[in-house]
């Protein structure tokens, strides 16, 4: 009886422990797809608005980040994050210096989606 106990007991562990994993792997998953839904900026628009538009998404990749278990994603959000907050700080009235801030997002862009595959 008290093996049958055990046994069962260590059933429910095993079930409880593949229930946390998937419910994990969803949350990586939903945050991977807002993260990369988040990735576009348009630098053909008003400074302004470019560079608030810039504030959201740096804010909303934050606010992610502190919401997601996984160690590489959690990291990989903190670097597009940092990204937006260095495009505010450029003058993107200057193509060269947006094209080269596109340049270092998509690399944040690829740590992303390899963190997230």
């Amino acid at each position: 009886m008290l093996a049958a106990a055990a046994l069962l007991l260590s059933g429910c562990d095993q079930v409880g422990s593949a229930v946390d994993q998937g419910s994990r792997t969803a949350d990586k998953v939903g945050t991977c797809a807002e993260a990369l839904g988040l990735a576009d900026l348009n630098p053909l628009v008003d400074p302004a608005k470019f560079k608030a538009r810039a504030e959201d998404k740096e804010r909303r990749l934050r606010e992610l980040a502190g919401n997601v278990q996984d160690q590489h994603v959690k990291n990989a959000l903190l670097g597009m994050a940092d990204s937006y907050v260095e495009v505010q700080k450029e003058r993107i009235e200057d193509a060269g210096v947006v094209a080269k801030w596109v340049q270092r997002n998509v690399k944040k862009i690829d740590a992303l989606r390899a963190a997230c595959g």
